[in-house]
Parts: structure tokens; sequence; C-alpha cells
């Protein structure tokens, strides 16, 4: 019986990883139908949790927290089942004024039905909600009319993302428009028994796995009090400094002006923002560094604007690619000038880019495709059409203009003569060194924006808070910070862990001040970072986590968070938080993540998604000391300087934040599933996202079953097992995003 369950468990989880990957190449549809919809996989299910209950029952397990949390997993797979049996969805095509009484859905084989509805809608407008002053989506709305056939009563609905209409057991969502405004699309699902059934199985979860962590007869508080009766004192700490080299610059604005000059606002990234973060942006994206040769991003902005041929010649756009590099012997920065010769027909590098455009992709014409935006950016800027800094109000709608934008007739005289001339005058006054008249020309665009911005203009604490975020890489200082100190502290914890049980438990004074200095640094590095994801929230007014960049943070800090919370308990937690936190710092840091601020996507912007994404990064970041945990075990049997005591403690340490991490974990994924059931109407929709997760939960649960699999008794068995799980975090963060196509359906 053990053995079939077990085996049944391992096929699930291999069926679905498969099925991610078959889905990658074959499309949703295809894996809906053969794979997620088939009566095999339901049967698998349902055989695995028939098996795994009359094991519980042959082993006599009466503790009430532990059944309590297996009945809750067997209610949401009945849920899922009665959904998957008596569900129904699809979708409702409205057009303006037309009453319909009809949705399209798809059957099991793959073809397109009518199903008829016991009631009319009909459409009474749709419209799209834009943030003031930009084109980024705020909201879709959909407002409609629902007729009962029987009494003719109408209602009065509507539907927007995250809000979504319920008529009886019919649920409506918003999912798509017609081109011309004219028409909604809405997709329409009735379920009138699984989602009862499955959120009762949730609310189960969360009281077994709350009940799990706090009762003292529990697996989990067994290993909290063995390890508060051996502790061990590691610390250490690091200091390093950089020193900035001087460089000859190329002629700009003095500093002060440049400083005034970059807290003027600009339509940037589809948002509202100072001029600072503009320059910030333009000078890391050509340059590859936000500082050129000790000049600000404000000065080297300004520079190009008004000094343009003199910038030209300087070696300032970075050449990423060793290709492009090697074929045309190109340095690691060129100048502008460098590409544009008369002789060799005007653009250099034009031909390259017109053959990328005729579809030849290879590594070679990406990058020569990559070095072209930069170039267009920089060209762009000189002319002027980057630089949208003057709104004007038309209709009630503020539209941002740069000096060069086709300014309406509508607009006033005045207003518009002052847009198309600014620049003129700034120009006139920067090569004449008229510095304190330039002072007094940005003050009165300064003005102009106030006067004209309306509710487009960010709010003096948001501006002034990006301004200080601009100024400060804190996810590149800390990520070095805590990786030099996490690696020094984590050399001594080993040689700690190698000396003798008598030395381990001696506390001198040597170690209480590494202990207090590590912490120190934790403490810093944590209030830090605690800034930069409050500066983050003041910016953007959403919460930090609707990304990877912000995510990545977010798990850093809770890593810190926890560390700082039972350090004094587990002094060994510091430097293994401190690593762990290091790297997810330096994950936020490499290139693929977009540190930019912008507008989130109006389907993230609900209150669900901080629980969600909150719980999840910190199942995550729990799992992350587990793995230190496993990789120090490792290299202690590996160096054969360790022992089976060692091996122990180690494992119990990992314990400790295994057991939440799977609550954390547990709940977050089914926190996600209700976000969706009341976002889109449907809680769970097997997408890569969604299922990796599952698997990462299901392949962490086997690492709490140690009195079912004598396997994972042996602790050096449990490292190793708990090392290669944390590839499952790996695939379903970087994996998913990068090589399966996407966050979630939705993205």
């Amino acid at each position: 019986m053990k053995k079939t369950t077990i085996i049944l468990y391992i096929f699930i989880i291999a069926t679905m990883a498969a099925a991610t990957i078959i889905e990658h190449y074959h499309g949703s549809s295809f894996v809906s139908r053969h794979i997620y919809g088939s009566w095999w996989f339901s049967a698998a299910w349902a055989v695995m949790v028939a098996l795994a209950a009359a094991w519980i029952a042959r082993r006599k397990v009466r503790l009430p927290s532990v059944l309590t949390l297996h009945l809750s997993f067997a209610v949401i797979l009945a849920g899922a089942l009665l959904t998957h049996l008596s569900a129904e969805e699809g979708t409702l095509h409205l057009r303006q004024g037309v009453t319909a009484d009809r949705y399209s859905r798809q059957t099991d084989t793959g073809n397109t039905v009518e199903t008829e509805m016991p009631f009319s809608v009909r459409l009474d407008s749709f419209r799209i909600q834009y943030h003031e002053g930009t084109t980024a989506v705020a909201d879709y709305l959909t407002y409609f009319t629902v007729t009962d056939r029987q009494g003719g009563h109408k209602t009065a609905a509507s539907v927007s993302m995250n809000n979504i209409f319920c008529y009886g057991h019919t649920r409506f969502c918003q999912a798509g428009y017609d081109s011309d405004m004219l028409g909604s699309r809405l997709s329409v699902s009735r379920d009138p028994y699984g989602i009862t059934v499955s959120y009762t199985g949730y609310a189960l979860l969360l009281i077994s796995f709350l009940w799990m962590l706090a009762d003292p007869k529990g697996s989990y508080r067994r290993i909290v009090r063995m390890l508060t009766q051996k502790r061990s004192r590691l610390a250490a700490a690091a200091l390093f400094l950089t020193v900035m080299p001087a460089y000859a610059a190329p002629h700009t604005l003095p500093k002060d002006v440049a400083d005034r000059f970059g807290r003027l606002l600009i339509l940037h990234n589809d948002r509202i923002c100072p001029l600072n973060t503009f320059a910030v942006d333009f000078t890391k994206k050509i340059y590859g560094k936000a500082s050129y040769k000790g000049l600000t991003p404000e000065q080297v902005v300004t520079g190009w604007i008004f000094w343009g041929d003199e910038w030209s010649d300087e070696p300032f756009i970075r050449i990423k690619g060793g290709e492009m590099r090697e074929t045309l012997a190109l340095p690691g920065h060129v100048s502008l000038n460098r590409f544009f010769n008369r002789d060799m027909g005007g653009y250099v590098i034009g031909p390259y880019v017109q053959e990328y455009l005729w579809g030849q992709h290879d590594e070679f014409h990406r990058q020569i495709a990559d070095t072209d935006e930069r170039v267009r950016l920089i060209m762009e800027l000189r002319r002027g059409t980057l630089l949208k800094m003057f709104p004007l109000a038309d209709g009630g709608k503020v539209t941002w203009h740069s000096p060069t934008s086709a300014i309406p007739d509508t607009a006033p005289h005045d207003r518009k003569l002052y847009i198309q001339n600014v620049f003129s005058l700034l120009y006139t006054h920067a090569k004449a060194g008229e510095y304190a008249r330039m002072n007094d020309i940005i003050s009165k665009t300064s003005r102009f924006q106030q006067k004209n911005g309306g509710g487009s203009l960010p709010s003096l604490m948001q501006t002034r808070a990006e301004m200080i975020y601009n100024k400060v890489p804190f996810a590149t200082i800390l990520f070095m910070l805590n990786l030099s100190v996490g690696l020094v502290t984590m050399i001594l914890a080993i040689r700690r862990l190698c000396s003798d049980t008598a030395y381990c438990r001696r506390r001198n004074r040597t170690d209480r001040v590494t202990f207090a200095l590590t912490a120190a640094t934790t403490a810093t590095s944590f209030a830090a970072l605690t800034a930069c994801l409050a500066l983050r929230w003041v910016i953007s007014g959403t919460a930090p986590m609707s990304d990877g960049y912000e995510t990545m943070l977010l798990a850093a800090w809770l890593v810190m968070l926890l560390c700082l919370m039972f350090c004094r308990r587990i002094p060994f937690l510091l430097p293994c938080g401190l690593l762990s936190s290091g790297m997810f710092l330096l994950v936020s840091h490499i290139n693929s993540m977009d540190p930019q601020i912008s507008h989130i996507m109006p389907v993230l912007n609900s209150p669900l998604l901080c629980i969600h994404v909150s719980v999840i990064m910190t199942g995550f970041a729990m799992l992350s000391l587990t793995f230190v945990c496993g990789v120090t075990a490792i290299i202690l049997h590996l160096t054969r300087r360790g022992s089976q005591h060692q091996e122990h403690m180690l494992r119990l340490m990992s314990q400790l934040f295994l057991y939440p991490a799977l609550a954390a974990l547990a709940i977050g994924i089914f926190t996600g599933a209700v976000w969706a059931g009341v976002s889109w109407g449907r809680y769970w929709s097997w997408d890569p996202k969604e299922v990796w997760a599952l698997i990462t939960l299901m392949v962490y649960a086997i690492a709490v079953h140690g009195g079912s699999m004598q396997w994972l008794r042996s602790p050096m068995r449990y490292h190793i097992f708990i090392t290669a799980a944390f590839l499952c975090i790996i695939m379903t963060y970087f994996g998913v995003n990068y090589f399966l196509g996407g966050m979630h359906s939705y993205a």
C-alpha cells in the first residue's frame, strides 16, 4: 500500500512537470484535453488520496492537527473534482446596445458550442480607464444589464479587473474588448458546487497548518525544544570601500543647475516622474552605469541636450555583445560618431539592422539591434522627442508634450509658444554660461507643470522619495555587503562546526563581539532594504511585489527578518541569512530583471496579490535557509570535517524552517487560487506557474514524512534531498518565467 501510494505520488509530480513542457510546444488546449482534463489523471489523484487515507488509518495516526491537515487536502481535491465534472465556462461576446442570451464554450473534444443562459445580457458601454496623463491602462470597465427571462427583472451590472459580477451561480469576468471600443468580451463560468467545497478545504488548510505549528504534541514543537537546548554562537564582520577614479569630463551644466533640471517632471516609461529618473535610466541604458566620468545622470542628459556635437565624440555607447565587438573590431564603449561615416554609406550598422528586420536573429544581429536601439535613443533625445515635459489639458484629459510635439490648435497660444521655444532659450543661456537665467527658466517650467498638470502630477512626497531612491543603488550595495560578510561568517561557522563539542559550547569574548558585529551588519542591511522597499511603495503607490525584481527584494527582506528574529536562539542563522539574502539581491541585480518602477497591470491591482506574493515569498525565503543548511552539511561530510551530531543539528535547524515554509507555500498557493477566483472566475487554470508551485509543495512535503520513509531518517540523505529540492524553487521562479513562456496565464 505504501509503495503504491509513493509510486502514484511520484507519477503525478512527473506528469505535471512533463505537462508544462508539453504545453510549451503544443499549447494549453492540448494539455488541458489530453492530460489535466483526462480521466486517468483524475483517477490517479483519486486513487492516491484513497490509498493515503487507508495508510493513515493503518498507522493509527491520532494527532488531530495532522489528521485535519490531510483532510483539508482531500476536501480541496474533492472540490476540484466537482469543478471538473459539473462546472462550465465560456466566452460571451457583447456589442453595445445588442442583447445576447448565449455564450460560446469548448467541449472536451475541442468543438465550440453555443450554450443558452436563463437570462439575457445587453452591453450598455465599455471603456478603458487610464492613469491620468499617460497611456498606461488603469482598468477595463464593462457596464451591462441582465434581464431575467421569467419575471423580466432587470439588473444593472458592471465588471472590471479584479471585480467580477455574480448572477446566481453564473460569474462574469472581464476577458477582452473590441478594437473599436464598442464591444466587450466576458468570461462566463458556472460552478455551483466545486467552489464552495474547495474554499471549505482552504479554510481547513489554514486552520490545520496553524494548529500543526502550535500543537505542543506535534513534530514541529519537538524540533524547537531540541534546538533551544543546544546553542552555538558564530559571527564575523567585513568592511570594504570603493574609490571612484577621476576622469576628464566633456562640457555640461554645473551640478547644481543640472540637479534643478532633474527635479522637473517628465512623461517616461508611461508614468509621470522626475527627469532625474529618466536621466538615470538613459545613462544606464546607453553607457551601462548611472555615472559617466564622475558626472551625474542629469549632467549626462543635459550634456547631450545642449552640447550634443561634443558628446557625440565621447565613448559613451556600450557594446555588450562579444560577437559584434569581434566582427566589427569595436572596443567596449564607442562614440556616436563611430556609427556614422559618409564614405561607408552613412549609418555604418544600417545594413545589419536591415538584415535583422528581414529575419536574421542570430547573436550578432541581436547585438546589432540592441546597439541600434541605443543609437536611436540618443538621436531622439537630441531631437527633443523624449522630453515630454509640458502638460496641457484638452477636453478634461491631460496630455504631456515634448518641444517638438504637434500641439493641438485648441491650446492657448501663449502656452503653445512657451513649449515650442523654451528649450531654445535654455540652449542659448547654456552656451553663454548664463546659469542664473537658466535657473529662472527651470523654475518657470516647474510652475508651468504644476499649473497645467492637474491630477497627473505625483505628490511632493512621491517626487522626493523617487529622487532619494535614484541616488542610492540599494541592491548593488547590499548584495556585495551581504555576500561578503555572509561568506566570511559561513567559513567561520563551518570551522566552528568542525570543532569539538566542548569548544562549540564555549562563549568567549571574541564570540560575543563577532556575533554582535554580524547581527549589527544584518540589522543595518535589513534597515536599508526596508527603506528601499518603502521608497518603491511610496513612489508607485502599490506594494512592492508586482514583478520579479521586487519579489527578489522581498525575499531577501524576509530572510533577514527571520534571521534577526531567531538569531539569539540559533546564531548559525546569521551567516545562512546573509548568504541567502545576498543571493536573492544578486539575482535582482542581474540584467534580465528590470528595476524600473512602472504602473502595474490592472489584474495585479488587488489586495489579495499582496497576501499571495508575500506569503509565497516567505515560504521561498525559509526554504532557501534549508538549502544553506543542506549545502553546509554536505560540505562538512565531503571534507570529512563533520560528525553525525553536527549533521543531525543541521537537520533540526533545517526542519525548523521547513515546517512553516510548507505552511506558507500551501497557504500562498491557495490564496492565489482565491485571488484568481474573484478576479476572473476560475480559481485554478493549470498554467505552468501554478503547476510548478504545486510541484514544489509536493516535493518538499516528502521531507516531513520521515516516519513513513525510512531513507529520510539518515541526516545526510535528508540534506541531499533538501538541497536537490531547491531546484524546484529555481524552476518555479526562473524556469517558468524564462523557459516556459511567462509567469501566469494572464501575463
